[in-house]
Formats: structure tokens, sequence, C-alpha cells
């Protein structure tokens, strides 16, 4: 049997006023880490149309950075939620579900989405989200504006989970280092990705990965050392990078325990000339 996952979940809280200013916030033109220390209650946002709600907002697009998505941390309280979550038409999401239980409604047929369930929500989709559990329920939410291309259909919606999808063991690496793919990489309706990374302890991505493709990383479980442009940070489960294109990126697993990270990166599309402007 598949042993049980492990997801970090931020609580917010005020640290105390005893406590040094001095903490691993990094932000640079090639990447930032956000520690899961600086999730505050002082730093959620509210957003229109929802009820009993609050958000973390860990990356949002900014030009000369990265661009072309967002990234929420959703807490919900028991009987909150939304009839008309997303404003915009031309946006897609992906949903990961952390802590708790929440019933989604996708163009009327309802899922419950437990602890590790997954769910990826096509541009003007009508959908909706409440916590019809007692206690508080947290979920990912990632967005971005989807990129259509004629001759390739609109992704369909589907719901699934962590634990149902088989990991894919990268070659050569004996199971050190593997991806839990949500959408097969050769479905080109797709241009978005969002996966489970997962290292054993001691395993690495042993050389300077450099690619056009723009990275969020929230740490689910364990802790590394990760190489960024020409640093090396600590990471542990809580925390969160964001990588423009082209950072080299690198990292060893540490600690006894499987270090996982949710990975964001955008994909199969050409590269727009309009500078400046997500298209």
């Amino acid at each position: 049997m598949k042993p049980a996952a492990k997801y970090y979940v931020p609580t917010g809280g005020l640290p105390p006023q005893s406590q040094i200013m001095t903490d691993r916030a990094v932000f640079k033109d090639a990447y930032a880490v956000i520690p899961k220390g600086v999730m505050t209650d002082i730093v959620t946002s509210f957003l229109p149309n929802w009820v009993g709600a609050r958000f973390w907002v860990i990356a949002r697009p900014l030009t000369g950075f990265a661009e072309t998505f967002s990234h929420y941390i959703a807490e919900v309280t028991p009987n909150g939620g939304s009839t008309g979550p997303e404003a915009d038409a031309s946006v897609e999401s992906v949903l990961f579900v952390v802590a708790g239980t929440v019933e989604l409604s996708i163009e009327g047929k309802v899922h419950i989405l437990n602890v590790g369930g997954y769910a990826f929500l096509p541009p003007a989709c009508n959908w909706t989200l409440k916590n019809n559990s007692a206690a508080n329920a947290n979920f990912h939410w990632i967005r971005k504006r989807y990129q259509a291309v004629a001759g390739l259909d609109v992704p369909e919606a589907f719901v699934t989970s962590d634990h149902d999808v088989a990991p894919t063991v990268m070659p050569d690496t004996d199971g050190a280092w593997a991806t839990s793919r949500f959408v097969e990489p050769t479905d080109l309706r797709h241009d978005m990705h969002v996966t489970i990374v997962t290292f054993q302890p001691g395993g690495s991505i042993p050389f300077a990965e450099t690619h056009v493709m723009e990275h969020g990383l929230y740490v689910l479980q364990g802790k590394a050392v990760y190489h960024l442009n020409q640093d090396w940070v600590e990471v542990e489960a809580g925390d969160y990078m964001w990588l423009r294109a082209f950072c080299p990126q690198a990292c060893v697993a540490a600690g006894p325990e499987p270090f996982r990270y949710l990975l964001y990166k955008d994909v199969n599309r050409h590269m727009s000339f309009d500078l400046g402007h997500t298209k």
C-alpha cells in the first residue's frame, strides 16, 4: 500500500514580539524564497465572491520577473466557499487540497476532494467550492491565463488525487527522484503542468537545470539544500520558491524523510514577443 502523504499547512498567527527579525526570506532578480515563517495573519488577502476564506498570495505576475501565473494558499472555514470563485473566463486553474475536505462542483457535477485531491479547471469553466465539514480546509490554487492554439481543443476538467497517480521515476536514479504527473506531457492542449516532485533522502538534481520554463515550488514535505542561480539556500516544508526563466537550479534532499514539492511550470507554447505582457 502506498504510504500516507504528508503536506505542510500554514496556520497563520503572529510571531512573539521577542522574535528577531532576521529570516530566510530572499527576493532577487532571478529567484525568490518565501519561508513558511512569513506566512502570518497580516499578509493574507480576501477575495470577492468568497465567504469565510482567506488567501496567502505567494506568486503573482510581475513584469521583469515570473510573468505567467499566480499561486494562492486558501484557508476556508466551515460553511465557507464561493459560488463564483473565478472572475476571469480566460483563466485556467489547478486546485490541490492539503487539509480538510471540500465539495467541488464542476459544471453541476459534485466532487468531494479530500487531502491529496487534485482538480484541473479549464477556462470558462463553471465551478463552485464549499467547505461542508466542521474543520478548516486548505488548498493550493494555481491560476494561469490559458493560451489557446488553433486546431487544439481546450482540455476538459478532471479530478484525481496524489494517492491515485503513480510517480514516474527519473532515468538512472534508482527511485531517488520521481515526478507525479497529473497530465500527460505529450498532451499539447495543456499549457501548464502542475506536478509533485519527490526526492528520497540523498536524492538530487545533479546539474544546474537552466530552462525557459518559469517555476513555482511549494515544499510539501521534508527539507533540502537548493542551488538557485549562484546561491545555496536551505528550504523546508512550508517554504516557497519562485524562479524566473533560465534561473539555474539544482538540489540535494536532506533529512530522514522524502523531500516533496508542488511544482508549476509553463509548457507547450511559442514564446511571446510582446515583452512585459502575459499572453
